[in-house]
């Protein structure tokens, strides 16, 4: 017997759909369903981003392997939610803790109501998550920068996806969930997104220990391509608009209030960001402000449907300010982050998280024309409720606690498993993640292979022997004749220097 799809258009052009087991029914606008689609892309092309963000920030021997990992961490955890990931987060059978695998497969994940809003179908509602499922493991495995086994990393992300940030996105935005009962108000994933994979990040570096020379010159290295910084700012910058706008679930002024607060509290923090680091070098810091407006970005994700523009200044500034102070905790408490997630996400999700209860109006929340009448929340200390800050913090406690927890016992648990240690070797680590795991590069390095008398100050490749001696990032070419390449004639032609 064939199965069809419970669903038609009336004469409006709506999508109407009916349940043949309850006899429910009902109409999904379609601009609703398109900008949840829109906004699904934009979240996608946020997760290259960030592996070029990362990239930038690195040397360049281990430029390549993060823009690898951003797509292959998106093709693993495509499968994973697939296979059982949505179900564990979002089937309304589970419990308060996770779901089941009703959706196995996804299964009946088709026409009927998501569990997000009854606008809108599950199965546009189940590609929208994945986007978010996808970027929170990306976040976290920028730890193993510079010192970690590509291989054993997608199993771990398939692994972490499943222990760690199912379980949370299950208690946060499934309406069986602890904290959403509870009346936790987390719009777009300040603890499940940034609290869990920042706070992951900080348990893979301590896992991992310092790279080789830490605290010595070798490491006192600028980013490597700066350009790759901005861009890939640029493209979190603006995936994140369907980020926040698109948790809204429909084409509504909600919607648009989450992209207001959003491009606000990115600007003021990235301005804030770099003047504190103005105040230190007197230089005026392009990663600097790529690095604040992140952090802004992730402050106001928890709360950017639920707040008005004149908050985003605060939650803007705060993280601007905070997450840029709180990147020394890594030398204070010596552990190796090298990226900054720990105090760029986790920090910043939970600044986000506690200014949302100071500043949560529940007149913002019906913008939707949804959350209003029975549906209304109470608000947070601008409506006078005063336990919301109680539930954001034990809700933002327990995300961190249970995330670098559990993170920790799967990278242990890896770490006794023949082929699955995380960890690099040492010679891989001189010789460049890039180099040693993958055998390809971020640039091309023939021509300067060819040559004679190049000293590598950061990088030692397959084709030489000279060993890595500082955090320089380019090589330092020799005022001597190297050989260009070959003649129409086949010989080879001499060429000097400038």
């Amino acid at each position: 017997m064939t199965n069809y799809v419970n669903a038609t258009y009336d004469a409006s052009g709506s999508l109407q759909w009916f349940d043949a087991e309850t006899g429910d029914s009902g109409v999904y606008d379609l601009g609703d369903i398109a900008w949840v689609l829109t906004s699904t892309a934009l979240v996608w092309i946020m997760i290259p981003g960030l592996g070029f963000f990362y990239s930038g920030l690195l040397r360049r021997k281990n430029a390549l392997s993060m823009i690898w990992l951003s797509m292959m961490t998106l093709a693993v955890v495509s499968f994973q939610w697939f296979f059982w990931g949505y179900s564990l987060a979002f089937s309304d059978t589970g419990d308060k803790f996770i779901g089941n695998l009703k959706y196995f497969g996804l299964k009946g994940v088709l026409e009927l109501p998501s569990p997000g809003s009854a606008r809108i179908p599950a199965i546009a509602f189940c590609v929208f998550q994945l986007m978010f499922a996808a970027i929170t493991p990306m976040i976290a495995i920028g730890a193993i920068a510079e010192r970690g086994r590509l291989g054993p990393t997608l199993v771990f992300v398939f692994i972490w996806t499943t222990i760690v940030y199912d379980p949370i996105a299950n208690w946060t935005w499934n309406p069986n969930g602890w904290s959403f009962k509870m009346g936790g108000l987390d719009f777009a994933g300040g603890t499940p997104v940034h609290i869990s994979s920042g706070t992951a990040a900080l348990a893979i570096s301590i896992y991992l220990g310092k790279r080789r020379g830490y605290g010595t010159e070798r490491l006192a290295y600028k980013p490597h391509n700066t350009t790759y910084v901005v861009l890939g700012t640029v493209l979190l910058w603006f995936g994140w608009f369907g980020f926040n706008g698109g948790s809204a679930l429909g084409a509504n002024l909600r919607a648009v209030q989450a992209c207001i607060v959003t491009n606000l509290a990115a600007s003021v923090g990235g301005l804030t960001w770099m003047l504190w680091d103005y105040r230190l070098e007197r230089k005026w810091s392009i990663v600097g402000f790529c690095s604040g407006a992140i952090a802004g970005l992730v402050a106001i994700t928890p709360g950017s449907g639920f707040v008005g523009s004149p908050a985003a200044v605060c939650f803007g500034f705060m993280a601007g300010t905070l997450c840029n102070f709180a990147t020394q905790l890594k030398f204070l408490f010596g552990y190796d982050d090298c990226l900054d997630i720990f105090a760029s996400h986790a920090v910043g999700g939970i600044i986000g998280n506690v200014l949302t209860a100071l500043f949560a109006q529940s007149s913002v929340a019906a913008f939707d024309g949804i959350a209003t009448g029975d549906a209304a929340i109470p608000g947070g200390w601008i409506d006078h409720h005063w336990v919301q800050l109680g539930y954001q913090i034990a809700d933002s406690t327990a995300g961190l606690g249970y995330s670098f927890v559990l993170t920790t016992i799967i990278l242990w648990i890896m770490h006794f498993i023949p082929g699955l240690r995380l960890r690099a070797t040492e010679d891989a680590e001189v010789l460049g993640i890039d180099d040693a795991e993958m055998g390809e590069f971020a640039y091309d390095y023939v021509g300067i292979d060819a040559g004679v008398n190049h000293v590598y100050v950061d990088d030692t490749h397959s084709h030489g022997d000279i060993p890595a001696t500082s955090g320089g990032r380019e090589p330092k070419h020799a005022h001597t004749t190297v050989k260009s390449a070959s003649s129409h004639d086949g010989s080879v032609g001499e060429k000097i220097p400038a």
